[in-house]
Protein backbone atom coordinates (compact mmCIF):
# COMPACT_ATOMS: atom_id res chain seq x y z
CA UNK A 1 0.00 0.00 0.00
CA UNK A 2 1.56 3.36 -1.05
CA UNK A 3 1.88 5.66 1.95
CA UNK A 4 1.19 9.45 2.44
CA UNK A 5 4.14 10.10 4.92
CA UNK A 6 7.50 10.11 2.79
CA UNK A 7 9.47 10.78 5.51
CA UNK A 8 8.88 11.88 9.49
CA UNK A 9 10.93 12.15 12.39
CA UNK A 10 9.48 12.52 16.12
CA UNK A 11 11.27 13.35 19.46
CA UNK A 12 10.16 11.32 22.68
CA UNK A 13 7.07 9.45 22.19
CA UNK A 14 6.48 7.50 19.79
CA UNK A 15 3.76 9.59 17.97
CA UNK A 16 -0.27 7.98 17.91
CA UNK A 17 0.08 7.21 14.09
CA UNK A 18 3.42 5.38 14.93
CA UNK A 19 5.22 6.17 12.20
CA UNK A 20 8.71 8.38 11.31
CA UNK A 21 12.12 7.95 12.62
CA UNK A 22 13.21 8.52 16.44
CA UNK A 23 15.78 11.18 17.37
CA UNK A 24 16.75 12.30 20.52
CA UNK A 25 15.73 15.60 22.13
CA UNK A 26 17.23 18.64 21.48
CA UNK A 27 18.51 18.34 17.93
CA UNK A 28 19.81 21.06 15.34
CA UNK A 29 17.92 21.77 12.03
CA UNK A 30 20.48 20.60 10.48
CA UNK A 31 19.99 16.91 12.01
CA UNK A 32 15.96 17.26 11.88
CA UNK A 33 16.47 18.74 8.28
CA UNK A 34 17.94 14.79 7.33
CA UNK A 35 16.10 13.10 9.72
CA UNK A 36 12.64 14.22 8.55
CA UNK A 37 13.33 14.08 4.53
CA UNK A 38 13.33 17.93 4.33
CA UNK A 39 17.24 18.93 2.91
CA UNK A 40 16.09 19.32 -0.53
CA UNK A 41 14.64 22.17 -2.57
CA UNK A 42 11.62 22.94 -4.60
CA UNK A 43 12.52 23.87 -7.90
CA UNK A 44 10.17 25.36 -10.94
CA UNK A 45 10.42 25.47 -14.30
CA UNK A 46 8.42 26.79 -17.31
CA UNK A 47 5.51 24.91 -18.68
CA UNK A 48 6.79 23.27 -22.06
CA UNK A 49 4.59 21.18 -24.94
CA UNK A 50 5.10 19.79 -28.08
CA UNK A 51 2.03 20.56 -30.24
CA UNK A 52 0.79 17.81 -32.63
CA UNK A 53 -0.10 18.89 -36.80
CA UNK A 54 -3.07 19.31 -38.43
CA UNK A 55 -3.32 15.13 -38.82
CA UNK A 56 -3.31 15.55 -34.86
CA UNK A 57 0.05 13.18 -35.11
CA UNK A 58 2.85 14.30 -32.46
CA UNK A 59 5.70 16.61 -33.64
CA UNK A 60 9.07 15.48 -34.11
CA UNK A 61 11.21 15.13 -31.30
CA UNK A 62 13.52 17.55 -32.54
CA UNK A 63 10.71 20.39 -32.88
CA UNK A 64 11.35 23.26 -30.93
CA UNK A 65 9.33 23.22 -27.54
CA UNK A 66 6.72 25.69 -26.92
CA UNK A 67 6.09 27.22 -23.84
CA UNK A 68 3.11 28.16 -21.75
CA UNK A 69 3.82 31.57 -20.24
CA UNK A 70 1.36 31.58 -17.40
CA UNK A 71 1.94 28.58 -15.45
CA UNK A 72 5.12 26.47 -13.90
CA UNK A 73 6.41 23.19 -12.89
CA UNK A 74 7.40 22.85 -9.58
CA UNK A 75 9.74 20.04 -8.66
CA UNK A 76 12.24 18.61 -6.46
CA UNK A 77 15.41 19.01 -6.61
CA UNK A 78 16.91 15.60 -4.84
CA UNK A 79 14.69 13.17 -7.20
CA UNK A 80 13.45 15.90 -9.85
CA UNK A 81 10.02 14.31 -9.49
CA UNK A 82 7.03 17.00 -10.59
CA UNK A 83 5.30 18.43 -7.65
CA UNK A 84 2.47 20.17 -8.79
CA UNK A 85 1.92 22.89 -12.33
CA UNK A 86 0.81 26.00 -10.88
CA UNK A 87 0.45 30.02 -11.14
CA UNK A 88 3.59 31.87 -12.03
CA UNK A 89 2.26 34.43 -9.27
CA UNK A 90 2.41 31.17 -6.67
CA UNK A 91 5.21 31.72 -4.05
CA UNK A 92 7.09 28.72 -2.69
CA UNK A 93 8.01 27.99 0.86
CA UNK A 94 10.82 25.61 1.11
CA UNK A 95 11.11 22.51 3.07
CA UNK A 96 13.51 24.34 5.30
CA UNK A 97 11.65 27.34 5.80
CA UNK A 98 9.02 25.43 7.71
CA UNK A 99 11.76 24.16 10.24
CA UNK A 100 13.84 27.64 9.97
CA UNK A 101 10.66 29.05 11.38
CA UNK A 102 10.90 27.70 14.89
CA UNK A 103 15.27 28.37 15.36
CA UNK A 104 14.47 31.49 17.72
CA UNK A 105 11.42 29.77 19.27
CA UNK A 106 13.76 26.93 20.21
CA UNK A 107 17.16 28.41 21.05
CA UNK A 108 15.52 31.41 22.61
CA UNK A 109 11.67 30.91 23.86
CA UNK A 110 11.96 27.39 24.88
CA UNK A 111 10.26 25.44 22.02
CA UNK A 112 11.20 22.04 21.47
CA UNK A 113 10.60 20.55 18.18
CA UNK A 114 8.63 17.27 18.48
CA UNK A 115 7.77 15.80 15.05
CA UNK A 116 8.43 17.05 11.12
CA UNK A 117 7.71 15.47 7.75
CA UNK A 118 6.63 15.07 4.41
CA UNK A 119 3.83 14.32 3.03
CA UNK A 120 2.17 13.18 -0.67
CA UNK A 121 5.68 12.82 -2.12
CA UNK A 122 6.39 16.22 -0.90
CA UNK A 123 3.80 18.23 -1.53
CA UNK A 124 3.01 18.70 1.55
CA UNK A 125 5.04 19.23 5.21
CA UNK A 126 5.32 20.37 8.47
CA UNK A 127 6.64 20.75 11.74
CA UNK A 128 5.38 20.98 15.32
CA UNK A 129 6.67 22.41 17.82
CA UNK A 130 6.11 21.73 22.04
CA UNK A 131 5.55 25.49 23.47
CA UNK A 132 6.27 24.53 26.84
CA UNK A 133 2.86 25.29 28.13
CA UNK A 134 0.79 23.29 29.93
CA UNK A 135 -2.03 22.65 32.26
CA UNK A 136 -3.66 19.89 34.12
CA UNK A 137 -7.61 20.04 34.10
CA UNK A 138 -9.08 18.09 37.50
CA UNK A 139 -8.24 14.30 38.24
CA UNK A 140 -4.95 14.74 36.45
CA UNK A 141 -5.92 15.06 32.64
CA UNK A 142 -2.87 17.07 31.49
CA UNK A 143 -3.15 18.77 28.44
CA UNK A 144 0.48 20.42 26.24
CA UNK A 145 0.61 23.23 24.14
CA UNK A 146 2.00 22.87 20.73
CA UNK A 147 2.66 25.27 17.52
CA UNK A 148 1.99 23.40 14.05
CA UNK A 149 3.76 25.25 10.94
CA UNK A 150 2.33 23.15 7.82
CA UNK A 151 2.35 24.23 3.84
CA UNK A 152 1.89 22.48 0.08
CA UNK A 153 3.37 23.28 -3.07
CA UNK A 154 0.52 22.48 -4.88
CA UNK A 155 -2.00 24.53 -3.92
CA UNK A 156 -3.86 22.14 -1.14
CA UNK A 157 -3.20 23.91 1.78
CA UNK A 158 -2.33 27.39 2.27
CA UNK A 159 0.88 28.02 4.51
CA UNK A 160 -0.89 27.72 8.38
CA UNK A 161 0.43 28.37 11.72
CA UNK A 162 -1.95 27.04 14.18
CA UNK A 163 -1.55 26.34 17.98
CA UNK A 164 -2.73 23.13 19.22
CA UNK A 165 -3.39 21.13 22.15
CA UNK A 166 -2.52 17.28 22.73
CA UNK A 167 -4.05 15.67 25.23
CA UNK A 168 -1.56 13.36 27.23
CA UNK A 169 -3.22 10.46 28.20
CA UNK A 170 -4.43 9.57 24.81
CA UNK A 171 -2.35 11.83 22.51
CA UNK A 172 -5.48 13.75 20.85
CA UNK A 173 -5.01 16.98 18.73
CA UNK A 174 -7.12 19.84 19.13
CA UNK A 175 -6.65 23.41 17.28
CA UNK A 176 -6.71 26.13 19.89
CA UNK A 177 -9.99 28.34 19.32
CA UNK A 178 -11.16 31.02 21.02
CA UNK A 179 -14.48 33.05 20.65
CA UNK A 180 -15.75 29.60 17.82
CA UNK A 181 -12.94 30.08 15.18
CA UNK A 182 -9.37 29.08 14.75
CA UNK A 183 -6.40 31.15 15.75
CA UNK A 184 -4.65 29.73 12.47
CA UNK A 185 -2.95 32.51 10.68
CA UNK A 186 -3.19 31.54 6.71
CA UNK A 187 -0.78 32.94 4.24
CA UNK A 188 -1.83 32.92 0.80
CA UNK A 189 0.42 30.97 -1.92
CA UNK A 190 -0.23 34.27 -4.03
CA UNK A 191 2.12 36.31 -0.95
CA UNK A 192 5.40 35.82 0.26
CA UNK A 193 5.63 33.81 3.47
CA UNK A 194 7.23 36.15 5.92
CA UNK A 195 7.71 34.17 9.58
CA UNK A 196 8.52 37.13 11.54
CA UNK A 197 5.01 38.65 10.57
CA UNK A 198 3.05 35.55 10.81
CA UNK A 199 4.81 35.15 14.83
CA UNK A 200 3.50 38.86 15.49
CA UNK A 201 0.05 37.84 14.12
CA UNK A 202 0.22 34.72 16.24
CA UNK A 203 1.32 36.50 19.45
CA UNK A 204 2.68 33.98 20.63
CA UNK A 205 3.21 35.51 24.22
CA UNK A 206 0.09 36.48 24.66
CA UNK A 207 -2.55 34.94 26.88
CA UNK A 208 -4.65 32.71 24.35
CA UNK A 209 -3.36 29.75 26.12
CA UNK A 210 -5.19 30.37 29.09
CA UNK A 211 -8.23 32.17 27.67
CA UNK A 212 -8.27 28.25 25.75
CA UNK A 213 -7.48 26.59 28.46
CA UNK A 214 -10.13 28.52 31.09
CA UNK A 215 -12.54 27.44 28.62
CA UNK A 216 -11.80 23.53 28.52
CA UNK A 217 -11.76 23.71 32.51
CA UNK A 218 -15.41 25.11 32.44
CA UNK A 219 -16.38 22.22 29.46
CA UNK A 220 -14.80 19.80 32.50
CA UNK A 221 -17.29 21.32 34.86
CA UNK A 222 -20.45 21.17 32.87
CA UNK A 223 -21.93 17.39 33.66
CA UNK A 224 -24.33 16.66 30.28
CA UNK A 225 -27.35 14.34 30.73
CA UNK A 226 -27.84 11.26 28.20
CA UNK A 227 -30.10 13.49 25.88
CA UNK A 228 -27.35 16.03 25.48
CA UNK A 229 -24.83 13.65 24.67
CA UNK A 230 -26.66 12.04 22.08
CA UNK A 231 -27.45 15.59 20.75
CA UNK A 232 -24.16 16.77 20.77
CA UNK A 233 -22.96 13.33 19.00
CA UNK A 234 -25.87 13.76 16.00
CA UNK A 235 -24.64 17.92 15.94
CA UNK A 236 -21.17 16.41 15.12
CA UNK A 237 -21.31 13.49 12.78
CA UNK A 238 -24.41 13.39 11.08
CA UNK A 239 -24.49 15.66 8.72
CA UNK A 240 -27.80 16.12 6.64
CA UNK A 241 -27.78 14.15 3.33
CA UNK A 242 -28.27 15.94 0.36
CA UNK A 243 -31.12 15.55 -1.68
CA UNK A 244 -31.81 12.96 -4.91
CA UNK A 245 -28.82 10.70 -3.51
CA UNK A 246 -30.62 8.18 -2.07
CA UNK A 247 -27.91 5.20 -2.19
CA UNK A 248 -25.08 8.14 -0.77
CA UNK A 249 -27.61 8.76 1.92
CA UNK A 250 -28.06 5.18 2.87
CA UNK A 251 -24.08 4.55 3.04
CA UNK A 252 -23.38 7.85 4.94
CA UNK A 253 -26.15 7.32 7.51
CA UNK A 254 -24.92 3.86 7.99
CA UNK A 255 -21.38 5.04 8.28
CA UNK A 256 -22.60 8.13 10.51
CA UNK A 257 -24.75 5.32 12.83
CA UNK A 258 -21.26 3.55 12.96
CA UNK A 259 -19.97 6.79 14.29
CA UNK A 260 -22.14 7.36 16.44
CA UNK A 261 -22.04 4.39 18.23
CA UNK A 262 -18.10 4.53 18.48
CA UNK A 263 -18.09 7.78 19.86
CA UNK A 264 -20.95 6.56 22.41
CA UNK A 265 -18.96 3.99 23.46
CA UNK A 266 -15.40 6.32 24.39
CA UNK A 267 -17.77 8.00 26.04
CA UNK A 268 -19.02 5.88 28.11
CA UNK A 269 -16.00 4.53 29.31
CA UNK A 270 -13.83 2.65 26.93
CA UNK A 271 -12.03 5.66 25.36
CA UNK A 272 -8.37 6.85 27.07
CA UNK A 273 -8.90 8.81 30.21
CA UNK A 274 -12.32 8.63 29.82
CA UNK A 275 -12.93 8.14 33.18
CA UNK A 276 -11.17 10.41 34.88
CA UNK A 277 -12.99 13.14 36.78
CA UNK A 278 -12.09 15.76 34.30
CA UNK A 279 -13.85 13.65 31.48
CA UNK A 280 -16.51 11.21 32.96
CA UNK A 281 -19.95 12.20 32.19
CA UNK A 282 -18.82 16.43 31.68
CA UNK A 283 -18.83 18.45 28.00
CA UNK A 284 -15.36 17.94 28.00
CA UNK A 285 -15.74 13.98 27.99
CA UNK A 286 -17.88 14.53 24.77
CA UNK A 287 -15.05 16.54 22.96
CA UNK A 288 -12.62 14.29 24.14
CA UNK A 289 -14.39 11.29 22.34
CA UNK A 290 -14.40 12.80 19.40
CA UNK A 291 -11.04 13.80 18.94
CA UNK A 292 -10.13 10.60 20.54
CA UNK A 293 -12.36 8.76 17.74
CA UNK A 294 -10.55 11.11 15.07
CA UNK A 295 -7.30 10.52 15.69
CA UNK A 296 -7.43 6.92 16.46
CA UNK A 297 -10.74 5.12 15.50
CA UNK A 298 -12.21 6.96 12.58
CA UNK A 299 -11.65 4.02 9.51
CA UNK A 300 -8.89 5.72 6.80
CA UNK A 301 -6.33 4.01 4.19
CA UNK A 302 -3.98 4.43 6.45
CA UNK A 303 -2.18 5.44 9.85
CA UNK A 304 -1.01 8.78 7.45
CA UNK A 305 -3.86 9.16 5.49
CA UNK A 306 -5.39 9.46 9.19
CA UNK A 307 -2.74 11.97 10.27
CA UNK A 308 -3.31 14.14 7.02
CA UNK A 309 -7.11 14.23 7.52
CA UNK A 310 -6.81 14.92 11.19
CA UNK A 311 -4.95 17.81 11.13
CA UNK A 312 -5.68 19.35 7.59
CA UNK A 313 -8.79 17.38 6.47
CA UNK A 314 -12.22 16.39 7.02
CA UNK A 315 -10.85 15.19 10.54
CA UNK A 316 -10.02 18.51 11.72
CA UNK A 317 -13.47 19.68 10.50
CA UNK A 318 -15.26 17.09 12.65
CA UNK A 319 -12.87 18.24 15.66
CA UNK A 320 -13.64 21.91 15.03
CA UNK A 321 -17.05 21.60 14.79
CA UNK A 322 -17.20 19.24 17.91
CA UNK A 323 -15.20 22.03 19.62
CA UNK A 324 -17.82 24.56 18.64
CA UNK A 325 -21.10 22.50 19.62
CA UNK A 326 -19.07 21.79 23.15
CA UNK A 327 -18.61 25.10 24.13
CA UNK A 328 -22.37 26.06 22.91
CA UNK A 329 -23.22 23.84 26.17
CA UNK A 330 -21.25 25.96 28.34
CA UNK A 331 -22.67 29.36 26.69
Amino acid sequence: MSHLVETMAYSGQTPWHQLGNNLPRKQSLDVWAQAAGMQWQILETPVRYLAADSSGASSSIYAEPKEFPDQKVLYRSDTKAPLSVVSNRYQVVQPRDVLEFYRDLTEVAGYELETAGVLKAGRKFWALARTGKSTALKGGDVVHGYLLLATSCDGTLATVAMPTTVRVVCNNTLAIALKGATNAVKVSHSTRFDAQAVKRQLGIAVGQWDSFMYQMRTLAEREVKSHEAMNFFLKVLCAADKPGSSGAGHSTALTNERAMQKAQMLFDGHGRGATLSAAQGTAWGLLCSITEYVDHERRARSQDNRLDSAWFGVGAAVKQRALEHALQLVA
